[in-house]
Order: structure tokens, then sequence, then C-alpha cells
């Protein structure tokens, strides 16, 4: 765990001390995953690696948590006055089918995989394969979406090279699941306007940053924050983002539509 990220807990423990956390807030929040008892990619310090037995801990926490719905994630679940919490993974590790799956499968609670296709096309040690993706994809509860072709920054390519890496990821996506392929995640979370506008262009109509925070209606649905865990998180860590206790760090984060903070 790098310095940055305890002083973030720490603030972050400060912050449960007060009343801003206190009342959830009414919109979407979208929980980011990655690895569940695997190893995440280019992760040296684990932060993106939860054990099984902790991400039972966290849904268990989920699920007794008062006041919300666990939903799929769709433009559906932003608007309206109540709580929606949806569940997503990055990147497509082979654990999100072995071991995460049964756990949420026997909840019943959805969820969304965001893949990069690469990964699956060159069948890399520790990811879904086409194989693992089709059964993933039939599931109950189950969504894919796509997370670039080769997992790099899209704000570093060019025009044609962008365009590339949203189509062709969409298109393999659809290919090998049989299902439309409508959302998607930033590589890195890092996203600017031509990219957001880029990604309009390829036909998508959700896409999830790493902004942190709550999403409420009239966001833009390709900007779409999410709340990040790690494997470090504890029980009543996870219970207070979901209250909120987190989202002060999405003030001091950039907005990309307005480069401001």
């Amino acid at each position: 765990m790098g310095f940055s990220h305890i002083a973030h807990r720490a603030l972050t423990e400060l912050a449960a001390l007060g009343s801003a956390c206190h009342k959830t807030q009414a919109g979407l929040r979208i929980l980011m995953y990655h690895s569940v008892g695997g190893q995440a990619y280019g992760d040296s310090l684990g932060n993106y690696t939860i054990t099984p037995k902790k991400f039972a801990q966290h849904m268990d926490a989920l699920r007794s948590f008062h006041g919300i719905s666990i939903v799929p994630l769709g433009l559906e679940a932003i608007g309206g006055a109540q709580v929606n919490i949806a569940i997503s993974f990055d990147d497509g590790y082979l654990d999100n089918l072995h071991c995460a799956a049964p756990i949420l499968i026997e909840r019943d609670m959805p969820f969304t995989v965001f893949v990069s296709s690469r990964f699956v096309q060159e069948q890399q040690a520790g990811f879904l394969n086409a194989k693992d993706l089709r059964e993933l994809a039939e599931l109950p509860g189950v969504r894919i979406g796509a997370h670039g072709k080769t997992h790099v920054p899209l704000v570093g390519c060019d025009d044609l090279v962008l365009a590339n890496e949203l189509a062709d990821s969409k298109m393999y996506l659809e290919d090998i699941t049989g299902h439309p392929v409508s959302t998607m995640s930033y590589p890195y979370g890092i996203v600017d306007r031509r990219v957001r506008d880029a990604v309009a262009s390829a036909g998508y109509r959700l896409a999830a940053c790493s902004h942190i925070g709550m999403n409420q209606a009239g966001c833009d649905p390709l900007l779409l924050a999410r709340t990040t865990l790690f494997g470090q998180d504890s029980v009543s860590f996870f219970r207070r983002k979901l209250a909120g206790c987190w989202d002060w760090y999405g003030y001091f984060q950039r907005n990309p539509l307005h480069g401001e903070n």
C-alpha cells in the first residue's frame, strides 16, 4: 500500500466522524473491483486483488446495507430518488468467472465485467479466454463491457489508434459473446473530451472512469464515476465507502470536460 493510499484512508476515517457521509445520497454508485483471489495486472503493491473470503464479506455487507438496491449497470439505474449500487470488474480476469461469479450468483447480485480484448485473443495467463468469456456472458445477471483493445491509456492514442481501440474491442467482444456491447470503462480510468467524444461516436452508451462519487440524474453517462475497492479494505471501511465517506476525494480530481478540478 503506497503512502498516498494510506493518507486517503486516514482522511476518510476523519470524514466518517462528521455528518457528511452518514446520509447516503440518491443516485447510482458503481463499485469497481479487479481481481478476486488472483493477481491484478501490473499491481506490484497488491492493491487491486481481494481474497474471495473478504470479497464475500463485502457482498454480505452490501446486501445488508439499509436503503439501497443492487442493480445491473445501465442508464436506467442513474435517475430517480433511490440509491442504486452496481458492481463492476475491470480487465477481465479468469477469477471473475471462477471466484467472483459464484459468490455473486449465490447472492443474486448482477454485475458487469469490463474486458480488454487483447488479453482474451492472446490467451494471457490469468485472464479469460474466448471459451471462458462465453461461459461468463451466459451466467445469470452478467453483463460484458469493453475496456479497450490493448489496455493502453486512450488519451495517448492518436485519432486512428483511438478509433481502432474502441471499435475493435467492441466488435470482438460482441462476436465472442453474441450480445451487444454498449458499455465500457476507460483503461486506467483516464479520459478527456476527445476520448469521451470518440467513445460516443463508436456507439457506446455508457462509460465509466475513475472519478470518485455518486452518479445522479443529469450526469454524463459517458463519464460515470466509480468507487474503487482495494484488497486491504475491511468490511467496516467498505461500509464507509458505500456511505460516501470516500467521496470527498472526487472534489480534488480533474473534471475531464471542463479541464478543472
